[in-house]
């Protein structure tokens, strides 16, 4: 839409549809943070089966992001999201039914697809319903509904799982998206326009194949080498995934040289700034969803809290994330590399201030002394990954900065993934070899702050970003506020 554009009837109905989806997504991922003790319980799962409830997840979400964005572009931003809702309420289904472990994985990767099938739609379709004043405030709601989902998504699932409703236990958590997306699918096919798209534009298939073999080739052994006794062909498998992501990475040269589509553009790899930032991106996301997946562990089955205590306890770091996120938005392109190492350092701080309060074995556990440690975590992460993203994404040409933020996204995701492998190796690990959860907690825990401080380190490598007048939302501004770089920056935390 531009200015001179009559605005749509019903457009903010439209507008929280889409919102109401991205929560479902959001919230998903917290929520089955708290529950996870009580699903490893639920099927006597192994340490390994449960890292893949979270890795699967992740990693689903992480390969089909790029392909899903370029589809909406294919068959129309309005079907792709509908289509990707209803995957992902039918997954929730499935998840929610699950008989076995095994059934929840496979489950859980279609939920992935779903949640990467419907989120670029979501900020994409903004355009198409807001002239250029109105989208400011658009992009905005997108960001609080970000945090609001951090912020409850914890005791939301703890509420859930404790009141155990109908004797379902944990199933709620993953039921309750039923209603929601019934909800979302009926406000978009009613209030969000119908786009046609562009069916001469075309998938790179083989990237994907290749990008997916590599990253299992890898995460693979990580999650399952305990459980396996580490046999040589596990670290054979290691080894071959250095091969395949050489060979993915020809592949996207060789086609461009044919002029032909690429997952990531052989111009965004060509970049070495941009290379960097991905590698930071991919570190400060590596120590986040392990965290939550171990200490859920530690606080529920190591010293007995309830899933709704557990959730509570880790509300401080969402509450930082929160406040920090604002506060960011508020200095907008002012002082980012300062902004990234000031938020690592914070992250480091956290970390290890966390170590230091927690319990000896056998001692008694105090809810309180985390909220400090896990408040200055969160102020941090909040910190730095708006600039974190501004500063990548301002080193990128103008024509790939819209690829380049959803490949920004899917490196955040795959260092989600492979943290959840390393931390959980290193926690499981040493629990299954006679420590204690203290300990195994610590173990843990070094990892995080060690990626959180090579964060802090490597990113004066990036040159200083060049900067662009900001656009402040709800002032009236007659020009696109260049919503890609906008909406990925204030969501992706």
């Amino acid at each position: 839409m531009t200015e001179d554009d009559t605005p749509l009837r019903g457009r903010w109905i439209a507008m929280a549809a889409l919102l109401v989806a991205g929560f479902m997504n959001l919230i998903d991922v917290t929520i089955v943070n708290v529950a996870i003790p009580s699903l490893q319980a639920a099927f006597d799962a192994t340490d390994s089966q449960i890292e893949w409830v979270v890795a699967a997840y992740i990693l689903s979400f992480a390969l089909f992001l790029l392909p899903a964005g370029r589809l909406g572009d294919v068959v129309g931003r309005r079907r792709m999201f509908v289509i990707g809702v209803v995957v992902f309420t039918i997954a929730s289904a499935l998840c929610g039914l699950s008989p076995g472990i095994g059934s929840l994985v496979a489950a859980r990767v279609l939920q992935g697809i779903g949640g990467a099938m419907m989120t670029p739609q979501t900020l994409a379709l903004v355009p198409a319903l807001f002239p250029p004043r109105e989208r400011g405030a658009a992009f905005a709601l997108f960001g609080l509904s970000a945090g609001l989902a951090s912020v409850t998504g914890p005791v939301l699932g703890g509420f859930l799982i404790g009141a155990d409703i109908m004797g379902l236990d944990w199933r709620p958590i993953f039921l309750v998206n039923i209603p929601v997306g019934v909800i979302a699918v009926a406000g978009a096919m009613r209030y969000v326009p119908k786009i046609p798209g562009d069916k001469a534009l075309r998938l790179d298939l083989v990237g994907m194949a290749l990008a997916g073999t590599g990253l299992m080739l890898l995460l693979f052994p990580l999650i399952e080498g305990r459980q396996l006794g580490w046999p040589v062909w596990i670290f054979a498998m290691m080894g071959v995934s250095v091969p395949v992501g050489l060979g993915f990475v020809l592949w996207q040269w060789r086609q461009a040289a044919r002029g032909a589509p690429q997952l990531i553009p052989a111009s965004l790899l060509a970049n070495g700034d941009y290379v960097t930032g991905s590698v930071l991106a991919t570190l400060l996301f590596a120590g986040i969803p392990g965290f939550f997946l171990v200490f859920a562990i530690f606080l529920q089955i190591g010293n007995g809290l309830t899933p709704l205590e557990s959730g509570v306890t880790t509300m401080p770091f969402s509450l930082g994330v929160l406040g920090a996120s604002i506060l960011s938005g508020r200095l907008g392109t002012r002082w980012p590399r300062q902004r990234i190492t000031a938020g690592a350092v914070l992250l480091v701080i956290g970390m290890t201030a966390l170590r230091m309060v927690l319990p000896e074995e056998g001692g008694a556990l105090s809810r309180t002394a985390f909220i400090l440690p896990l408040g200055l975590a969160g102020l941090g992460l909040g910190t730095a990954v708006s600039p974190l993203f501004q500063t990548v994404l301002a080193n990128v040409a103008d024509r790939d900065t819209g690829a380049g933020s959803g490949a920004l996204q899917s490196f955040q995701q795959v260092g989600g993934a492979l943290g959840v492998a390393v931390m959980g190796q290193l926690f499981f690990g040493l629990l299954r070899g006679g420590g204690g959860y203290p300990d195994a907690m610590t173990a843990a825990l070094w990892f995080n702050a060690a990626a959180f401080l090579a964060v802090a380190l490597l990113v004066w490598r990036l040159p200083e970003p060049r900067l662009v007048p900001e656009i402040r939302p709800g002032r009236g501004a007659a020009t696109d506020p260049s919503p890609p770089r906008r909406s990925d920056q204030s969501v992706s935390w």
